[in-house]
């Protein structure tokens, strides 16, 4: 791969803020068109928002939906002096660059406790001559069904696949990591794929676990230094991704019957949702340090949930099956025993 296509840590292309900018508005525009189709019954709301130390944003906000309880699709390019420290932990060699951000984020709440609620996050970093990538998407079912789980992954592998088949057996293991309630002792939900700091190096883990799965898989597969037109492509192929990764899922479940008792569980559910997203949730530490637009900041927070105290889902119910296998890691493609175990649950189509 010749100079000319940027490999390594060298500097940006020409253009690359106004391209990373238009790519992640055009995912915004064009999922939110696609979800008011789906839902068929409300349409988003929009916000247009300027930041006084630079920038803005445009934030979508749909609420009462025939699908979608709430739900909001978040676009921001904003731009400072100083990186905050959530940031520079991890990138000190930006210390002291003006700084430039774009990216797109969403979390859905459906309604119906059968459709899983979803998050995307793809974003772009420059400050100075440094530059990087970031992003994924991860499902939280609350009455799973294993082949929704296995049709998310695979359509997430497939994007990345474009690139490189390596990038998968990284950033998959990364996301479990990543979506984890250390206080819970439990993933949020059944991952996706999640990748951060992704400068042309050829490292591909770069989290703060060097004992982990992700890392080992890394240290495994050695250096894959990507140009930045490549990570520019993995950005648009996993954003492009969400529609048939999700859309499909909703529309097998949206009308499935459902009583209280799954009204509640997914509330009680929720409550895991919000405490990761206020707790550990980086892109919210980020948004909250750099005096981001705090009504978008906080938009991914369900509508309604709730806190039981010590509670525990019956032994051997579907619920149980939620806690005991889809909030932990799985090897989703591979392991023949999760039939056997969602079956009895009726979590197998």
């Amino acid at each position: 791969m010749g100079a000319s296509e940027n490999v390594g840590q060298g500097p940006p292309p020409p253009h690359s803020r106004e391209r990373a900018r238009e790519l992640v508005l055009g995912l915004q525009d064009e999922i939110c068109n696609e979800l008011e189709s789906l839902d068929g019954g409300q349409s988003f709301r929009t916000d247009s928002w300027e930041r006084p130390e630079g920038g803005g944003g445009r934030s979508k906000v749909m609420r009462e939906g025939r699908v979608f309880e709430q739900g909001g699709v978040n676009f921001s390019e904003v731009h400072g002096e100083e990186l905050p420290p959530s940031i520079l932990n991890q990138r000190p060699e930006a210390k002291g660059h003006p700084w430039f951000a774009t990216g797109t984020s969403m979390v859905l709440h459906p309604r119906n406790p059968y459709v899983p609620t979803i998050h995307l996050n793809y974003r772009y970093f420059e400050a100075g001559p440094v530059w990087w990538f970031g992003g994924g998407a991860d499902l939280t079912p609350f009455y799973p069904y294993l082949e929704d789980a296995r049709h998310f992954h695979r359509v997430h592998k497939q994007a990345c696949d474009t690139v490189g088949p390596e990038l998968h057996r990284v950033f998959k293991p990364w996301c479990d990591e990543y979506f984890y309630l250390k206080h819970r002792g439990e993933t949020r939900g059944v991952g996706g794929i999640f990748y951060d700091y992704q400068d042309g190096s050829g490292v591909l883990y770069k989290g703060q676990n060097p004992e982990g799965p992700a890392a080992q898989v890394s240290r495994e597969l050695g250096p894959h230094p990507k140009s930045w037109e490549q990570l520019f492509e993995l950005a648009k192929a996993c954003g492009k991704a969400f529609l048939p990764a999700y859309v499909p899922i909703v529309e097998k479940r949206q009308e499935q019957a459902y009583g209280d008792r799954e009204r509640q569980f997914q509330l009680y559910r929720r409550g895991r949702y919000a405490e990761f997203n206020l707790v550990w949730d980086r892109g919210t530490i980020f948004g909250l340090q750099t005096n981001g637009r705090t009504e978008s900041i906080l938009m991914s927070l369900p509508p309604l949930a709730r806190w039981e105290y010590g509670y525990a889902a019956p032994a051997d119910s579907r619920e149980a099956l939620l806690t005991d296998l889809f909030t932990r890691p799985q090897n989703w493609f591979e392991d023949s025993t999760l039939e056997e175990r969602c079956r009895p649950h009726q979590a197998v189509d």
